[in-house]
């Protein structure tokens, strides 16, 4: 078993000062990656969605979540959809009334499927920031996230300053990683990949020197992975993962925010994380990490 090798104070400091909400579960469902149609539109805008009558009256909710991202979306061995967004994205779809269509997503096609209607929601990790909420709506947060750095223990790389021009950091497309990176260190050559899958390969085989990406998802990999160190635990500024539907699709995005805000007299998320994420982060991350009822405490 891989011991973890960065401090609960170091991983607090990326998490404890999350910022406030922006835009102010377990197995089933069909795994079908086939979207239904989508009848609504965003004035002035191409974007097509489907109302919330009309995801009831059709009894199925298309949910994107990540397939190769554990413990937040993964598919098992018996192709079963887990972790704990899909937790959540069940328990939508119970409170709805629906069945849950799991819709396979990438970081990079978040937005697309969403301004499509390829999906009606957005259950795939996905970090609030002022630049995605100009494209898509997002309901209240339930996760804390900040950024962080894995490297191997070989060469495990604890700052970005004075970087080797030779040297590559890898990411994936369309995450704040890359976002970041490319604003504030314009240095660094990126190695860019479409999945985690690929990252944690690219990783593994010696293509970049380091892997920038959510703190939560680099230090699930160096507990899951002997021979790696978060040396970069937090990095830029702390922030909150929440669920997205198309630009101006009220009824659904209010829907959601009467649901995340319910869901805490019953402490939902909580029991998500004691189902999903203990076993990856321990008890003494849960609050640290877990947003209730869409407050994030300060």
């Amino acid at each position: 078993m891989k011991t973890n090798k960065i401090t609960r104070r170091s991983f607090l400091l990326g998490l404890g000062a999350a910022a406030a909400a922006s835009a102010l579960t377990a197995c089933g469902g069909s795994s079908s990656s086939t979207a239904a149609s989508a009848s609504g539109s965003a004035a002035g805008s191409d974007t097509v969605y489907r109302t919330l009558d009309e995801i009831k009256a059709d009894g199925t909710v298309n949910i994107g979540v990540f397939s190769d991202k554990n413990p937040f979306g993964y598919v098992d061995e018996n192709g079963e959809y887990q972790g704990y967004d899909v937790y959540f994205a069940n328990r939508l779809g119970e409170d709805l009334g629906v069945e849950v269509n799991f819709v396979s997503t990438e970081a990079a096609n978040r937005i697309e499927y969403l301004q499509t209607g390829k999906v009606d929601i957005i259950l795939a990790n996905f970090t609030v920031t002022p630049e995605r909420a100009e494209e898509v709506d997002f309901a209240l947060p339930y996760m804390n996230v900040a950024l962080g750095v894995i490297s191997p223990d070989s060469n495990v790389i604890t700052s970005l300053d004075d970087w080797k021009a030779d040297d590559q950091m890898i990411v994936i497309s369309g995450t704040t990683a890359e976002t970041y990176l490319v604003k504030n260190y314009p240095n660094i050559p990126l190695q860019k990949y479409d999945s985690y899958a690929t990252a944690k390969n690219a990783l593994e085989n010696g293509n970049g020197v380091a892997w920038a990406n959510d703190n939560t998802e680099v230090i699930a990999f160096a507990k899951q992975n002997p021979g790696y160190t978060v040396g970069i635990p937090s990095l830029g500024s702390a922030d909150t993962i929440a669920p997205a539907v198309s630009k101006g699709n009220t009824t659904l995005l209010d829907w959601i925010n009467e649901e995340i805000t319910a869901l805490a007299d019953e402490q939902f998320f909580h029991k998500d994380y004691e189902e999903t994420l203990v076993d990856t982060y321990g008890a003494d991350y849960e609050d640290e990490l877990v947003v209730e009822g869409g407050v994030v405490n300060a």
